[in-house]
């Protein structure tokens, strides 16, 4: 498995697979061109049918048209078999002559890959499974973070901290922020609201309220480009910042057991990548909110002082509850229903770690096997529910 730090990326919203990802591909093939006069996109497939609601073309041109002009070319109907998400870059010479071309995937949480080229670049773990780094857990009775530690050294804590700041300026900004948010479906931000009324409550309902507003938050944050950690995806980047930042004032977690739980939130999101997907486009949002919400269970889970069989359980609850989950954004944008989905995942991910804490953290349905069933669901699902914005929730907008 990768570091850590490819589940955590710090970057501009609104979409990991469709903005950072192709930006990101979009600097590489910049790189490689000197001297062409005119470049070339194509998107296809998903890429291509929601791609205008993600700024997928801003993010690309804003890299190359200071270099060259630049076309891009929209097909949403052609699907290359690797991956839905994909683009092919053209550099053009004077004549119109093609010098160079390059068929690269956005294949989720802001990562790119070539087709058949190995998802994993650069292996920082052994163990895979999370079977394998439980039994290691209690065999030397340390914990999940300290497996991260063990194998990222002790560096990844200067790099966490620095995704926890990011995260609380986001929920910080997102609850200060009103207006509409862009893209056209006139959609308000919430955030402030929520904040406000959850104020008003006390003890249970405030505690749901405030983690409400924190999500809409952040997700407002990511809706409106503005900075954000994908944990795993900009799509579900409110869910993760949300569990902790209310944990952290509301109980008091002092900022290293909230670094040392998001390592143990990484290294199960990290699992779900290496053997599955995080990528709406891929399986849909189950691989998106449904790990998010996973990784928030974990998180918090350990801040309670779960076992690493309980954390486990909480995990496997949290991605469990979310088997199936479409991907139908409204017009192509991370609005409707996505934030709403934050929200409702954050205090999901709370309620699953209060019913593993309870119990004594065994159960029947590990979480690695529920990583192979998302991954088959995902697969089996309609390219319709998959993020292209034709079926679903998306349909009613037409």
């Amino acid at each position: 498995m990768e570091s850590i730090r490819e589940i955590y990326k710090i970057g501009i919203g609104p979409s990991s697979s469709h903005t950072m990802g192709p930006k990101r591909a979009a600097e590489r093939f910049l790189a490689r061109t000197g001297g062409a006069t005119r470049y070339s996109v194509t998107l296809y497939g998903s890429l291509a049918a929601t791609g205008k609601g993600h700024l997928t073309d801003k993010a690309i041109l804003d890299v190359l048209t200071p270099v060259a002009p630049t076309e891009i070319v929209w097909k949403p109907d052609v699907f290359l078999p690797f991956h839905p998400n994909a683009m092919k870059f053209e550099a053009l010479d004077d004549m119109g002559k093609v010098i160079d071309e390059w068929v690269v995937y956005s294949i989720g949480g802001g990562d790119i890959a070539e087709e058949g080229q190995s998802r994993v670049h650069n292996h920082v773990y052994e163990m895979t499974r999370i079977a394998d780094i439980q039994a290691w857990c209690e065999k030397t009775g340390h914990n999940y973070w300290e497996y991260v530690e063990q194998c990222e050294g002790p560096e990844i804590w200067d790099y966490l901290r620095e995704v926890w700041h990011v995260m609380k300026a986001a929920v910080e900004r997102g609850i200060e922020a009103e207006g509409v948010l862009p893209g056209g479906l006139g959609v308000r931000r919430k955030a402030v609201t929520y904040y406000v009324h959850a104020q008003g409550y006390t003890g249970s309902l405030k505690s749901r309220g405030l983690t409400y507003a924190y999500a809409l938050a952040v997700s407002e944050e990511n809706a409106a480009g503005g900075q954000i950690v994908t944990a795993p995806t900009c799509g579900s980047c409110g869910i993760v910042p949300s569990v902790l930042y209310h944990l952290h004032t509301s109980k008091g977690f002092s900022e290293d057991r909230i670094l040392r739980s998001l390592a143990t939130a990484g290294i199960f999101g990290n699992v779900v990548k290496t053997n599955a997907s995080v990528s709406g486009a891929e399986v849909g949002c189950q691989g998106e909110v449904g790990v998010a919400c996973a990784m928030a269970a974990a998180a918090s889970c350990q801040l309670f002082g779960g076992t690493p069989a309980q954390i486990e359980y909480s995990a496997e609850m949290g991605l469990e509850h979310h088997l199936g989950l479409t991907c139908d954004p409204v017009c192509g944008l991370v609005q409707i229903p996505c934030i709403e989905r934050n929200a409702m995942a954050a205090a999901r991910a709370l309620d699953a770690n209060l019913y593993s804490q309870i119990s004594d953290g065994k159960h029947t349905v590990t979480f690695d096997r529920i990583v192979e069933v998302m991954k088959q669901t995902g697969h089996d699902l309609p390219s319709l529910y998959k993020e292209t914005a034709q079926g679903g929730l998306a349909a009613i907008h037409e």
